[in-house]
């Protein structure tokens, strides 16, 4: 299975903007720039990356959950899910520091020890969870 998205930028780094169309069209050419990235703080003006992963990761994640409940025999009435992505600067450039879950979860029958079992293997075994360390190859052409 892949899972496409497009993003197009244009003009100079602090001052260019872009857009990031995915393969679903749930985002269809969705505005983002440095701008909009960090000056922006209630983000309501565009995407950027790092929203995105959070986003990626809380839907992962509850998905995970819920089969792992599902092999375990119980069926949540509701899993919500915040993924809270903290971006932060160093000498080095901007780095994504944490990803902090934030579950509110309603699983009739369940015990807590049982919950904690499967709650933490959701965490570990979420495709996003263990995105970081994947491969990653790159295919470019240059036209100049």
């Amino acid at each position: 299975m892949k899972r496409t998205a497009h993003a197009v930028w244009k003009g100079p780094g602090m001052k260019g903007s872009g857009t990031l169309t995915t393969q679903s069209g749930a985002m269809e050419n969705q505005p983002y720039s440095i701008k909009l990235r960090f000056e922006n703080e209630d983000g309501k003006l565009g995407t950027n990356p790092e929203e995105l992963i959070a986003a990626a990761h809380s839907g992962c994640y509850a998905m995970a959950l819920s089969v792992e409940l599902e092999k375990a025999g119980y069926t949540a009435d509701t899993l919500d899910v915040n993924a809270d992505l903290s971006l932060d600067k160093n000498d080095a450039g901007w780095d994504i520091t944490k990803i902090a879950l934030k579950l509110d979860a309603s699983v009739p029958e369940i015990s807590d020890d049982e919950f904690d079992k499967l709650a933490n293997a959701a965490k570990n075994g979420c495709p996003v969870s263990k995105v970081l360390s994947c491969e990653i190859t790159l295919d470019y052409k240059l036209n100049s």
